[in-house]
């Protein structure tokens, strides 16, 4: 059975990506990542990419900034007929330290929840 079915993913977010003062990244970014576990956990469950259908629920709690390293986590919590409901994290594990350095970072302990989030997908 699929029901508490977990796929981590970890991304360092470029500076290509940095849309706002303070080096900020807008939250689609994140929403984005969060496809991407949706689909592994689709394939892992049905062979299948599925399909995104909808979120039940955004939060964006922390920023998210250029330099930093996510990790994004999906978790199945239901499981119907043909959907899957996931429930998503993205947390910052390593964030730029600008402020010390052109390329000093550290590692973050404990990591920062940015944005939380509940969607459903539909698989085959």
């Amino acid at each position: 059975m699929s029901l508490g079915l977990t796929v981590k993913h970890r991304r360092y977010v470029p500076h290509a990506h940095a849309h706002y003062g303070g080096d900020l990244v807008d939250g689609a970014y994140a929403l984005g990542l969060f496809g991407d576990v949706a689909t592994e956990l689709c394939i892992r469950m049905a062979g299948d990419e599925g399909l995104f259908a909808a979120y039940s629920d955004v939060r964006f709690v922390a920023p998210v900034r250029a330099g930093d390293v996510l990790e994004v986590t999906g978790q199945v919590s239901r499981v119907g007929n043909r959907s899957r409901t996931i429930e998503f994290s993205c947390a910052v594990v390593c964030r730029a330290r600008p402020e010390r350095g052109a390329s000093a970072a550290e590692v973050l302990d404990p990591p920062i929840v940015a944005v939380l989030a509940t969607g459903t997908v539909v698989v085959p």
